[in-house]
């Protein structure tokens, strides 16, 4: 191989890429590429107990490990094309970064409300570390916050808020906080817990417009209910960040779609690119422990997993690109043919409470508490035609792990 491999985003999903090449035996070049100036840091915290202290780089960064002290971390750079042909991708400065196995990690970036008056000072995303930075420094006693969005990130914001003395309402589409994938019941304790600690929730809404004139002061919902607001946190899904690789023949709806090595497949025959591999949030491939339903899985052990999954693939067809020999095709095709079947994880921290899940509990048709008290720490059982397809626990946080030996595809364990 000419040239490095070259990973597209540097943060957790980049960094463990670069570390599984090298514990795989890959000891050539590897060029890793991010939008940020930061060296790869754990983003979950951003939203969580970080956001509850002052937000630092050195409070969210990952170790550095020997192994990939040499790789050559190129930041603050934004990858804006890549010519998959010709091995090449390109960055807003016009360099050109020529690529003998690419690794997209480019993740997800936040849609933000499109409303008339949105230009407007206080409005705040949470996905980065400057966006945590900045709204951090907003969150002051009596600040008077507006969150649109009741997801994960939204409550875990919410919580974080009302700890430090901010007024805080949220704003949601559902009937009731993360009700799609948590369910009606265990939902609905959710915002029951919520509004115990001093949040009001507006549900079944939508914010459709802002007041202001250089700054955020309201927050205009689509009844016509204004909402006091100092501070608008928007958390509202995410885009794939994919745009840098249209004009390819690649398949980029709804995120890179892969076959079970991962390897990037095209969007005119579906056959897949040898030397273009997605991993993390943007990767979207089919778990055999679920169904045969490609989807992009944004749980937080999804880079490290899909990471580790390209590392040995990478480095079993390229061997230790020094000049040392690349794999037998016979051991190769072994490696491709092991299948990727990871176990989609979370973890969310609200004032005392600690939630934990395993599975994807979004398709489950049957919902069951099936441990401990629904007003205390307690399990949820998700099922779907009767097979358990996810469990989450607030609390009892040991009998949650029980049921990761659930999760098997066929033939064995995941």
């Amino acid at each position: 191989m000419q040239h490095p491999v070259v990973i597209v985003g540097a943060s957790m999903g980049g960094l463990r890429a670069a570390e599984a090449l090298r514990r795989f035996g890959y000891l050539g070049p590897i060029t890793a590429i991010g939008d940020e100036p930061y060296a790869p840091y754990n983003r979950p915290p951003l939203s969580k107990e970080v956001l509850a202290t002052e937000v630092s780089h050195e409070a969210v960064a990952f170790l550095q490990r020997t192994a990939t002290q040499d790789v050559n971390w190129v930041l603050g750079s934004r990858v804006v094309s890549a010519d998959l042909e010709h091995q090449t991708v390109t960055d807003a400065n016009g360099e050109v970064y020529p690529y003998g196995v690419l690794i997209v990690a480019t993740g997800l970036r936040p849609r933000r409300l499109e409303v008339a008056n949105g230009m407007l000072a206080g409005r705040h995303a949470v996905r980065t570390l400057d966006d945590a930075i900045g709204l951090r420094a907003e969150l002051v006693p009596g600040a008077k916050v507006v969150i649109m969005g009741s997801g994960f990130i939204g409550c875990e914001v919410a919580a974080t808020a009302r700890k430090l003395g901010c007024d805080v309402k949220v704003v949601g589409p559902g009937t009731y906080p993360i009700v799609r994938p948590l369910g009606v019941k265990l939902a609905s304790e959710l915002q029951r817990r919520h509004e115990s600690q001093g949040v009001e929730f507006f549900m079944k809404r939508k914010v459709v417009d802002l007041l202001g004139s250089s700054r955020v002061e309201g927050a205009v919902l689509d009844d016509g209910t204004v909402l006091e607001c100092e501070v608008l946190v928007e958390a509202i899904g995410s885009h794939e960040n994919t745009e840098w690789l249209q004009g390819n023949d690649i398949d980029v709806t709804a995120g890179v779609l892969t076959d079970d090595a991962l390897r990037a497949v095209r969007a005119s025959n579906g056959a897949p690119w040898n030397n273009v591999f997605a991993i993390g949030d943007v990767a979207r491939f089919v778990n055999p422990i679920f169904d045969e339903i490609p989807r992009r899985v944004e749980h937080w052990n999804i880079p490290t997993d899909s990471a580790k999954r390209v590392g040995k693939v990478v480095a079993t067809m390229l061997g230790d690109g020094v000049g040392g020999a690349a794999a037998a095709p016979a051991e190769l095709n072994e490696v491709l043919n092991e299948g990727f079947a990871p176990i989609p994880s979370f973890w969310s921290d609200q004032y005392d409470m600690h939630i934990l899940a395993y599975g994807l509990l979004g398709l489950a048709d049957e919902i069951k508490l099936i441990d401990g008290e629904l007003s205390g720490d307690c399990v949820f059982g998700y099922y779907r035609a009767g097979k358990m397809v996810g469990v989450c626990g607030i609390g009892l946080r040991s009998v949650v792990q029980k049921y990761r030996s659930v999760f098997t595809v066929e033939g064995g364990k995941a």
